[in-house]
């Protein structure tokens, strides 16, 4: 007799079920159209990174409608910058100095009130910060990988994803410079601290940088990266398992990363060089969920007008970052359409295209 009332309980768990799988395959299927004005370069810090609190007075507002302008669905921005602090206030690392607004959960605020995805950023070869507030642990601070992935790092690591992730509300974050630390600014020697993580990791003894074969070297930092990336998943997936994590690779076909666990788990995967030959190199050792993404920069000298219309067909996401300008922002999208596309030059052109394809205009689109 009492049957008939499950009826409608069931009804509605197999609607919510339905819509969660229409929800999912459209987000599998929606393109991702993504840009960064990127803090990490600047003037007066101890190396070529930005020094601490430049741009502390950035305006979310401003920020979010450029992008919007730009016809972006995805804004990456920044948890903590290559200079080593936050870009919002009250977390575990210390805020950008003078910083004037609660700069990332604002983005965030702002952006979804546009329908667009915020992403933070994590650069995890290199921090200027941690190199200075702990050189027996880091090869100094260049504006390089300087940074092992010793068992104090990887706490470091923990600790600051799940405050980002729990307290700013981004819907995922970059991760940069995933690659062995560049140990030239000591002489090629290792430190103490990597040394006992070889041996750690390996399970026998450093042989000393003279006689470490190539094969050892190249076993240890698969083991290295693996055991830092598996750090950042768990603390990731933990606090929140529908947070994108977005890796980007300069060399994506390097050995120390190619066919790992990380490239079958990560969510997004961006061949950062941005030619498409690289992102097809990687496609069939990732995972069933992961997107691919390529990237136009001044420095990897790609022709947008090559790169563009090859990653549509092919299904890849497209992405592009340039250093602010003067006032932490850049000119407004429209200078950039007023000008034929091959009357532009470097990033210029790069978003030039991007803006155009992004708000759905021909390249041959001139306002």
């Amino acid at each position: 007799m009492n049957r008939p009332k499950l009826v409608l309980p069931i009804l509605i768990f197999f609607m919510f079920l339905f819509k969660a799988c229409i929800d999912n395959k459209s987000e599998q299927n929606s393109s991702i159209q993504a840009f960064s004005i990127d803090f990490n370069w600047g003037e007066g810090g101890p190396n070529a990174f930005a020094k601490p609190g430049l741009w502390a007075d950035a305006n979310p507002a401003e920020h979010v409608n450029w992008y919007k302008d730009m016809g972006a669905n995805t804004i990456q921005t920044f948890i903590v910058s290559c200079n080593g602090y936050a870009w919002y206030k009250n977390g575990v690392v210390p805020e950008q100095p003078g910083l004037k607004h609660n700069f990332l959960p604002e983005m965030v605020r702002l952006g979804h009130k546009e329908g667009m995805k915020v992403m933070g950023y994590l650069c995890i070869g290199s921090n200027t910060r941690w190199g200075l507030e702990n050189p027996e642990f880091s090869y100094g601070y260049p504006n390089d990988r300087h940074i092992p992935y010793t068992r104090k790092y990887l706490s470091y690591l923990d600790e600051v994803i799940r405050d980002a992730v729990e307290n700013t509300g981004i819907d995922g974050f970059m991760i940069d410079w995933f690659y062995q630390p560049n140990r030239s600014s000591n002489n090629g020697k290792w430190l103490d601290c990597e040394k006992q993580r070889y041996e750690e990791l390996m399970e026998k003894q450093f042989p000393g940088e003279d006689i470490l074969s190539e094969e050892d070297y190249d076993a240890y930092s698969r083991l290295a990266i693996s055991a830092c990336w598996d750090v950042i998943y768990k603390a990731t997936k933990e606090t929140n398992p529908d947070c994108i994590i977005w890796l980007t690779s300069f060399d994506i076909t390097h050995p120390h990363i190619v066919n790992s666990k990380m490239f079958q788990q990560i969510d997004w995967l961006m061949n950062e060089a941005g030619d498409m030959e690289g992102v097809e190199a990687v496609r069939n050792m990732v995972g069933e969920k992961t997107r691919l993404i390529t990237c136009l920069a001044n420095w990897n000298n790609q022709d947008p007008k090559v790169v563009v219309p090859n990653a549509i067909k092919a299904g890849v996401g497209l992405y592009g970052f340039t250093k602010p300008g003067e006032n932490s922002l850049l000119l407004p999208i429209e200078n950039y359409l007023e000008s034929a596309v091959d009357s532009l030059r470097g990033d210029d052109k790069n978003i030039a295209v991007l803006a155009r394809v992004y708000n759905g205009y021909s390249l041959d689109y001139a306002k």
